[in-house]
């Protein structure tokens, strides 16, 4: 099989060393990221991840948090805005104004997680993604809360999961994608129905499988050998590729792979 499409790339060996090169040294050039998260029994992906930016070299993050949190958000968070809070503690209707807002100021939208399993959070953060002309990386249960409107959410090519197995399989099933993904499956022929996938999609999909990080983009595949999977889970892959896509929003394949290079 020619694989010509699928680069191997070794840990702190970046196969896009521009990208880097890209990353402005002063931090009032360096962009503006958006986080939306949290509901009220917990918003630690949130907390994290906006350590996570601030570490990596984002210019300005800023935060969208359910009211709810008032009064449990550290100090070290110092930008920080609130919006309604339905009945079950997650973001209600009414927040989808606040979260409109987020997106305009932000050059890239982080949707991290905590997010709560609540149908009415579910309509804002599907509003604010099937419009989206910035990148939106969705991850954790944020990508679990809008499975309903996959089909519309994958034509999107701003969009970004970084998604489990399972997530992706179910990300294949709700368009009725005609490769089945197993958890038995075979490095190589992953990365070959990502290939094709992301043919047929356009957007961006980063998965952990057999020790290994795949970023698949427009037919493009890159791996890396990846030891740290709880990273993922709680949301640090998330923050670094939406921060390295601040800087390279039209390279998304290389902002993501330079972004797990260090």
């Amino acid at each position: 099989m020619d694989m010509k499409f699928w680069k191997k790339q070794e840990l702190g060996k970046p196969l896009f060393p521009d990208v880097e090169w890209n990353k402005p040294e002063r931090r009032d050039q360096a962009g503006r990221l958006g986080i939306i998260g949290g509901n009220k029994l917990g918003f630690l992906a949130v907390a994290e991840s906006y350590q996570e930016a601030l570490k990596t070299g984002v210019g300005e993050t800023r935060v969208l948090l359910p009211d709810a949190l008032k009064k449990n958000v550290p100090s070290a968070m110092t930008d920080v805005l609130f919006a309604p809070t339905n009945q079950s503690g997650s973001l209600a209707n009414e927040a989808l104004n606040e979260a409109l807002a987020l997106e305009n100021w932000a050059d890239v939208l982080l949707l991290c997680g905590d997010a709560g399993r609540n149908s009415q959070t579910s309509i804002v953060y599907e509003e604010l993604i099937k419009k989206a002309n910035i990148p939106v990386v969705l991850t954790r249960d944020a990508i679990d809360l809008v499975q309903n409107s996959f089909a519309e959410i994958l034509e999107n090519p701003h969009v970004v999961f970084i998604a489990s197995l399972a997530q992706t399989q179910k990300i294949f099933r709700a368009v009725y994608y005609p490769k089945i993904i197993t958890f038995s499956i075979q490095l190589a022929q992953l990365v070959d129905i990502l290939h094709k996938f992301t043919i047929t999609y356009p957007v961006t999909i980063c998965v952990f499988h057999a020790d290994n990080l795949i970023i698949a983009h427009g037919g493009e595949v890159v791996t890396q050998n990846w030891n740290a999977p709880m990273a993922i889970w709680r949301g640090t892959v998330g923050a670094r590729a939406a921060s390295y896509l601040v800087w390279s929003p039209e390279s998304p394949l290389a902002a993501i792979s330079t972004a797990i290079s260090s």
